[in-house]
């Protein structure tokens, strides 16, 4: 069986109609989503809506915790996103589950503990056992750090699918995990990088000037 786990789309609708176009090509059976949809991009309730109308299961992400500058940014652009979708959409995506599991696999935003926490690709192999092992699955994969890695830590092969938008590797394009045979790979898709960052720059979203910095870079940025 071949499952796509697709994550961190964040309401780039560009980058996510490549990733559509590429998942048309490797055939998949089954496509899951790894949450974090809609916030910090020009097209929130778009990319919401095509995802429910393909039904994928997916996981649950939750809005940053704490006080510290960074986060009051990013609460700002949760705002207008949460805005843009409406109550009907917010109460499909709290509804989300924390944890699918698809044998042989179990998908999570982050962590089992945790929807913002999760492991960096250089963690120690005890750290990555220690936060997946408990979900007793051989394969585990998570998102939400934005850097795609594949590990084998005492025999459970942990990953992280990278994000459709804004990845932090230096690498500009879309990124989502493909399962071929529980075998992990994965998959790097260009998309039209111009395309998106204008429609970024007239659809009104506080800091979009940050967001367009991190696209053309491909690495985090201070706000």
């Amino acid at each position: 069986m071949r499952i796509a786990i697709v994550s961190d789309i964040h309401g780039n609708l560009t980058a996510f109609e490549a990733v559509l176009a590429d998942l048309r090509r490797t055939s998949p059976d089954l496509i899951l989503h790894g949450g974090d949809l809609a916030d910090g991009g020009a097209s929130p309730s778009e990319v919401v809506d095509q995802i429910r109308d393909l039904g994928w299961p997916g996981v649950a992400a939750k809005q940053a915790p704490g006080s510290q500058p960074l986060f009051a940014v990013i609460g700002e652009m949760a705002e207008a996103a949460r805005e843009a979708l409406g109550d009907e959409r917010l109460a499909w995506l709290r509804a989300l589950p924390r944890i699918q599991i698809r044998s042989p696999a179990a998908l999570v935003h982050a962590s089992p503990e945790s929807a913002w926490r999760a492991p960096l690709p250089e963690a120690s192999d005890a750290e990555l056992q220690s936060v997946y092992s408990p979900l007793g699955r051989p394969i585990t994969v998570h998102a939400h750090v934005h850097r795609s890695y594949i590990r084998s830590v005492s025999g459970m092969i942990v990953a992280n699918t990278g994000s459709v938008s804004l990845s932090y590797d230096g690498d500009l394009r879309a990124a989502y995990l493909l399962l071929d045979d529980s075998k992990p790979v994965i998959r790097r898709v260009e998309y039209d990088l111009d395309k998106e960052l204008k429609a970024l720059s007239g659809c009104g979203l506080p800091h979009a000037g940050w967001i367009a910095r991190m696209l053309q870079t491909g690495r985090f940025q201070v706000p």
